[in-house]
């Protein structure tokens, strides 16, 4: 008897262990590193190593950390939003990521349309083809647009091969360029969730208007559009997130005109070498992706709860 009482009780610590392990990975790998972050952003410039002065020094104790919260200054953000070329940056990489997703999804909703709809023997062949750039390193994928796009360089040699260009196009160094550059490195992102809600797709749903004289494009609008949106968004999400922080991209691709946070974040740190301001723009950074991802799964529980 005490064992079978003892079973139900492992289990319950057991389980509960399970579900403390993404809440302990978060505490330890986002939470603490941004506190970090958060209090280098509330200090001072200054010449030493660490190039700043520390807000709060817990060596001084209690006394110490009472003073530190009395002198808190959030100086450095009210200097972000004085100095245009940060609020440029941070609107230059929301257009820019919003425009690469948007081309992301035109581009990969065939596809992944294409795979779900393909012969079953089939797919995952073509799953490993959507996989396959992963298996190379991504600042050397980066690296080869370079040769693909310069004046001199493949695509503008194919193109003159044709005749439909005179002379060289001005591609590289130019936003075109990092548009090319994310909507490339990012599209599996894209098509791998959004060819998984395309694939548990109900066929019959597709029968049945087809029955009924829906024609195939309606049929695709009303049902597999509407089905298919939780991939949609979910795909959106992984493109437009880290598009928004990108640096190798327009650093490599993109021209002196570029402006992206990831670039203004990477010259605050390491060549001014101000670490207050360029953790205050990581954090406003972390603002931007954060809460427009937690508005949406707040929207999500309660079209679930209505649903329910």
């Amino acid at each position: 008897m005490s064992e079978q009482t003892a079973t139900p009780a492992k289990r319950t610590i057991g389980g509960k262990l399970l579900i403390a392990m993404p809440y302990l990975w978060l505490l330890v790998f986002f939470l603490a590193p941004f506190l970090i972050v958060f209090k280098i952003s509330l200090s001072q410039i200054a010449v030493s190593i660490p190039p700043y002065s520390p807000a709060i020094d817990l060596a001084e104790g209690w006394q110490g950390l009472v003073e530190a919260f009395r002198e808190f200054s959030f100086e450095n953000y009210i200097w972000l939003t004085e100095d245009a070329l940060y609020w440029k940056s941070y609107v230059s990489s929301v257009v820019i990521a919003a425009i690469s997703t948007l081309f992301t999804l035109l581009i990969g909703y065939p596809i992944a349309y294409g795979m779900a709809r393909s012969p079953q023997a089939w797919r995952p062949t073509l799953l490993m083809l959507v996989i396959l750039p992963f298996w190379t390193s991504f600042l050397i994928r980066v690296y080869a647009w370079i040769g693909i796009l310069k004046n001199e360089g493949l695509l503008n040699q194919f193109l003159m091969m044709l005749g439909l260009i005179d002379e060289p196009l001005v591609i590289l160094n130019t936003n075109i360029a990092v548009y090319i550059g994310i909507v490339y490195s990012y599209l599996p992102f894209l098509v791998l969730p959004l060819y998984a809600s395309l694939e548990r797709l109900d066929g019959s749903l597709l029968e049945a208007a087809e029955d009924l004289g829906c024609p195939p494009w309606k049929a695709f609008w009303k049902i597999t559009v509407p089905l298919s949106l939780p991939g949609v968004i979910a795909g959106c999400f992984l493109v437009f997130i880290p598009a928004v922080g990108e640096f190798v991209i327009p650093d490599l691709l993109g021209g002196s005109n570029t402006l992206m946070i990831g670039k203004t974040l990477w010259v605050e740190f390491f060549n001014n070498r101000d670490w207050p301001v360029s953790s205050a723009v990581a954090v406003i950074l972390l603002m931007i992706l954060v809460i427009p991802i937690v508005l949406f799964q707040n929207q999500q529980q309660k079209m679930s709860e209505k649903e329910g």
